[in-house]
């Protein structure tokens, strides 16, 4: 079951993506970013209002939650702030490169979480999941290779470097869920985390970019793409979580697992925004494929 709602948060992921895209298009990044938590608390306050004043609205629903200690805060607020730093390095490079160019990227990204399961967890992994591990890495040397024909130095490109900033903080984020998954309900967990990036993201927008509004590339517009942005990001995120609960599960694998997002995202670059090179992307994106479904055999 738990593989089962890695690949539904998967292709959640891969609109998330999309929606991100599109609404980053022409727009500044922090009160995209600070809509986007806005949104997602929006859809979670509900539960938290029942947990808190006890008012059972959603009792023997999975939606029930428990009011949770200081502890348990303190560990969701940890969690928030690194989400949060990933998030801003990652919206400002999926806003300056190609989807076709971050998507494939990040889909490489559970390869650090893979070294941080085994050494942290004492995960194992099988013949066959080293195999796609071995594919996710020759995926990602691959697409450096098809970024140079788009003038995109891997090495030198500030916007490449948030894109990796990005990725080593989402593996750390990976991580952490496995450890708090283990001691917190995963509903507990997405909606506090919802609230408080919020407040951490207005604290943001209100001390550095208001003042600052009027530079370059701070102009904000709205587009319905960014409440599309959280709702796909809350649903992907729900699955992800429940399925970090369930017995069994592995980090490495799911967070394997959610890269396959690539997919959606790949197909909307080509079809939706046009982007070029896609014949050389496509063998990456091959190669990615490929992974997934020897980590697949290597669950069963």
């Amino acid at each position: 079951m738990w593989l089962a709602l890695a690949f539904l948060s998967a292709a959640l992921l891969g609109l998330y993506d999309v929606a991100k895209k599109k609404a980053l298009t022409d727009n500044a990044v922090p009160p995209v970013l600070l809509l986007n938590t806005l949104f997602s608390a929006l859809i979670f306050s509900p539960f938290i209002i029942s947990a808190e004043f006890g008012l059972g609205w959603f009792e023997g629903t999975r939606f029930d939650m428990p009011a949770g200690d200081a502890g348990a805060h303190a560990m969701v607020i940890i969690k928030s702030a690194i989400v949060l730093v990933s998030w801003v390095f990652g919206y400002y490079g999926i806003k300056h490169l190609p989807i076709t160019i971050v998507g494939p990227i990040n889909a490489t990204r559970p390869v650090l979480t893979l070294v941080g399961a085994m050494l942290i967890f004492g995960e194992h992994l099988n013949l066959f999941q080293w195999i796609g591990v071995l594919l996710a890495i020759l995926s990602l040397f691959l697409l450096s290779r098809a970024g140079k024909s788009e003038g995109l130095d891997f090495t030198h490109n500030i916007w490449i470097l948030f894109v990796a900033a990005a990725a080593i903080t989402g593996a750390a984020s990976g991580l952490y869920d496995k450890f708090i998954m283990q001691h917190l309900d995963p509903i507990f967990v997405q909606s506090w985390y919802t609230f408080y990036q919020f407040v951490m993201m207005g604290l943001f927008v209100a001390a550095v970019w208001v003042p600052r509004h009027r530079h370059e590339d701070k102009a904000f517009h709205w587009s319905w793409a960014i409440p599309c942005i959280s709702i796909f990001l809350s649903c992907a995120d729900f699955a992800y979580l429940t399925a970090l609960s369930q017995d069994g599960a592995m980090i490495s694998i799911v967070s394997m697992v959610r890269r396959s997002s690539v997919i959606v995202s790949f197909a909307c670059g080509a079809l939706l925004f046009h982007e070029k090179n896609l014949r050389s992307k496509a063998l990456d994106l091959c190669f990615i494929l490929i992974g997934m479904v020897f980590l697949y055999l290597g669950t069963r």
